[in-house]
């Protein structure tokens, strides 16, 4: 279970509000220009941009990912790293309040360490 440094967008810093486009190319295997132009034309068609919440759910369902809940249970103490230590198979693209990481075999992929921000949903095939 580590971090991966994964920034497939060349012409941004490591920090931009990328997130989910960087998530989701690298669990389908898509370029990064390829998934941020399918979420802007599926933002068109929902009438809102590509990267709100209603719109990639709606694309990744459209891929055939299911939306699982985190249990609650311990709400500040179950981190990224803690998922994929328990999801140690498998692909997955996490989301929590304010940002999306990619989950493969245990990994996850980011452009910054965010082992330690907390889940709250994810997606898997």
């Amino acid at each position: 279970m580590a971090y991966r440094y994964y920034n497939p967008n060349k012409r941004s810093r490591n920090d931009r509000g990328d997130c989910v486009i960087r998530a989701i190319s690298k669990i389908t295997g898509q370029s990064w220009s390829e998934t941020y132009w399918e979420l802007c034309l599926q933002g068109y068609l929902m009438g809102d941009f590509g990267n709100e919440n209603s719109v990639w759910d709606s694309y990744l369902k459209g891929l055939g990912f299911k939306r699982r809940v985190i249990p609650n249970q311990c709400p500040d103490c179950y981190t990224v790293r803690d998922f994929c230590y328990d999801h140690w198979d498998g692909s997955y693209i996490i989301a929590t309040g304010s940002h999306v990481v990619a989950v493969i075999n245990g990994d996850y992929f980011d452009s910054w360490d965010s082992g330690n921000e907390i889940p709250i949903y994810y997606y898997s095939r």
